[in-house]
């Protein structure tokens, strides 16, 4: 393991109280959005909050993960090594964020007190370029990866062992979630299909949503173990129930909407970014309805959503910017 530089510096939040719903929208309690931005050029992507207070986030373009203290506005940024293109970032059992590091072709394990970087890399020439996109950990402890070259993979951190596996319908493995229960589930963009991997021997089973293209690009448990689904092609948000099968899909409103991200909170709502309405979007399923928070600035492009009790933090890859949206 090696100890990594990092620079520090500090960025001045910028708090907005969100106007109403557009109209056709439910109206709901209020809320504030504070923006904080970052350097130009760090290609923010995926954020992870913490249970400590931290934010961590992906710096794409930097090679980098940031480190983002929310109460004094600072932020450092950790290098995490040569030709490092980090995706997503999560917080693992251990409280340290682990990152897919697409440019590095590992797994980042950062130590949250003093940065050292711990990399486990992909074995085999085949997995050289395996796009690794997002994670997530079982209720075991062990870290199940995803690539969208047609991979995913599970990594012990314990022991080190890594293991890859093929996707059943080749490139486009993308988000990945944990249900309460602990069964592992990814989407597949580029396949247009949900798939429930057997943590037990890897093999994964593909469940089609109703939809036909619909561009599967997120998932996230509920806390009934339902997996909601963004759909990037269709502009839908989707629920599928392993339980009884059943699926419902929701359209987005608005004009041709782009579902990115989807996070489902501890209440059980379910929030998601849409490109093409510069917005993130908070759903309601038991009233099925919508409340949208648009940007202050165009071309946000929030990848990826995360949030803690009270608040949903996202990052503006299109503005290099953090947005947390919190009870007001």
């Amino acid at each position: 393991m090696n100890r990594r530089q990092f620079l520090i510096s500090t960025s001045a939040a910028i708090a907005i109280a969100l106007p109403p719903s557009r109209p056709g929208l439910a109206q709901e309690n209020p809320f504030r959005a504070k923006y904080f931005p970052l350097p130009s050029d760090v290609g923010v992507h995926d954020v992870a909050p913490s249970a400590s207070g931290t934010v961590w986030f992906t710096a794409q373009r930097n090679g980098a993960l940031g480190r983002f203290e929310p109460e004094k506005a600072s932020f450092r940024m950790v290098d995490l090594g040569k030709g490092s293109a980090p995706h997503g970032v999560i917080i693992g059992p251990d409280g340290a964020p682990w990152v897919t590091d697409g440019g590095q072709n590992a797994i980042a394990r950062v130590d949250p007190v003093d940065h050292q970087v711990s990399l486990f890399r992909l074995p085999g020439r085949e997995t050289d370029f395996a796009n690794l996109n997002t994670a997530v950990f079982d209720r075991n402890g062990i870290l199940w990866f995803t690539g969208q070259s047609g991979i995913y993979g599970r990594l012990d951190p314990k022991s080190g062992d890594l293991t890859v596996f093929k996707s059943p319908r080749g490139p486009g493995t993308y988000g990945i979630t944990a249900t309460p229960k602990g069964d592992v589930w990814y989407a597949s963009l580029a396949s247009n299909h949900i798939a429930q991997i057997d943590i037990t021997t890897g093999s994964a089973r593909v469940v089609e949503p109703p939809t036909p293209h619909q561009g599967a690009r997120r998932v996230w448990s509920d806390s009934k173990g339902r997996i909601w689904v963004s759909e990037w092609n269709s502009g839908q948000v989707s629920v599928h129930d392993p339980a009884d099968g059943s699926w419902k899909s929701w359209k987005l409103p608005g004009n041709h909407p782009s579902t990115y991200a989807v996070y489902v909170d501890n209440k059980d709502k379910v929030w998601v970014s849409d490109f093409s309405a510069n917005a993130i979007l908070r759903f309601d399923p038991q009233g099925e309805t919508f409340n949208a928070f648009p940007s202050d600035k165009s071309d946000a492009s929030v990848r990826q959503l995360a949030g803690r009790p009270g608040q949903v933090w996202g990052g503006e890859s299109g503005n290099d910017r953090l947005v947390v949206i919190q009870s007001a």
